[in-house]
């Protein structure tokens, strides 16, 4: 059983669909979880309003928060008699939304962050706003990024490792990504996959020395990274057909993957630039994400501290 029983289901105005609040109902109608729809907001003009008095501030402040709560209620009611659920709601005045966010998950013990992604008309591509990469660097919690990607039952879930390096921080993150996508597999009845990306031969080493022999060194590489892949399914009971190890970078080899075999799910590990080692570091693990047409679950490795600092 998933050990996500708390979800903070991030609203956005702009989003007809409301993607993250019926993808947290999806988990919870099979976990049992408890969700809190939420919705940060601020007002922009509420900085031009700095003649007025306290009180007069308060009170317009209080008037927005009013309006959103009521219009938060009424898109949320028939979502919950539609689907049998009872949702919890809350709107915070805030003027940065990550930050808002990421304390409501830290001052309220939530275990997983559900948040919808934007389409951009125009370029055909998901746009990922500042909120999205701050929420992702710096949650201590899970966070499932949503796109328009159907969940059917029997689908596929991917999970992105680095089974190359045999540190403590790397192998803990690699268990880590794989419990999780196992975990979300069994929840959607689906085929857990494994990805790992190997770097190929560096050209400048095969000039400058002319008694290198490229296939030789890419033939050792590879079979490190195939051996070490086979170390890693094998401990979570993962077949060998479903544990692929492919030369190139990270940004190109999981994304072609998970459109190969129509993943609906990439899970990869992440580590918000704290200066932690771990699986895909800061620019890598978000030019994965930016470049997948599926859901992404971004963990943390264990013991990840936030540097967010919460009032």
């Amino acid at each position: 059983m998933m050990k996500y029983q708390k979800i903070l289901a991030v609203i956005d105005p702009e989003d007809e669909e409301q993607k993250s609040l019926m993808r947290a109902i999806e988990i919870a109608q099979i976990t049992q979880a408890q969700i809190t729809a939420f919705l940060p907001i601020y007002d922009l003009s509420y900085e031009m309003t700095t003649m007025l008095s306290t009180d007069e501030r308060e009170n317009m402040r209080f008037a927005v928060i009013e309006d959103k709560s009521a219009w938060l209620a009424e898109l949320v009611a028939p979502i919950e008699k539609q689907h049998g659920i009872k949702i919890d709601l809350n709107v915070e005045w805030h003027n940065r939304a990550w930050e808002s966010i990421i304390c409501r998950v830290m001052k309220h013990n939530y275990d997983l962050i559900v948040k919808g992604t934007q389409l951009n008309d125009t370029l055909k591509a998901v746009i990922f706003t500042p909120t999205d990469w701050h929420i992702m660097r710096k949650s201590p919690v899970p966070v499932l990024l949503v796109k328009d990607h159907d969940w059917p039952i029997g689908g596929k879930v991917l999970g992105a490792v680095s089974v190359g390096v045999e540190d403590d921080d790397h192998i803990a993150l690699n268990d880590c990504v794989t419990r999780s996508a196992k975990g979300f597999a069994g929840l959607l009845s689906s085929e857990v996959h494994l990805v790992n990306a190997y770097p190929g031969t560096p050209v400048n080493i095969a000039i400058e020395i002319p008694e290198f022999d490229p296939q030789v060194y890419s033939d050792s590489v590879k079979d490190h990274h195939h051996n070490a892949m086979l170390r890693h399914a094998q401990k979570h009971e993962i077949p060998q057909n479903c544990s692929h190890i492919e030369e190139g970078l990270p940004e190109d080899v999981i994304p072609a993957l998970a459109e190969k075999i129509d993943a609906e799910l990439v899970v990869l590990g992440t580590v918000g630039r704290q200066g932690i080692s771990g699986v895909l570091i800061g620019n890598t693990a978000e030019h994965v994400i930016d470049k997948l047409n599926c859901d992404v679950l971004a963990i943390k490795p264990d013991g990840y501290v936030s540097p967010v600092v919460c009032s």
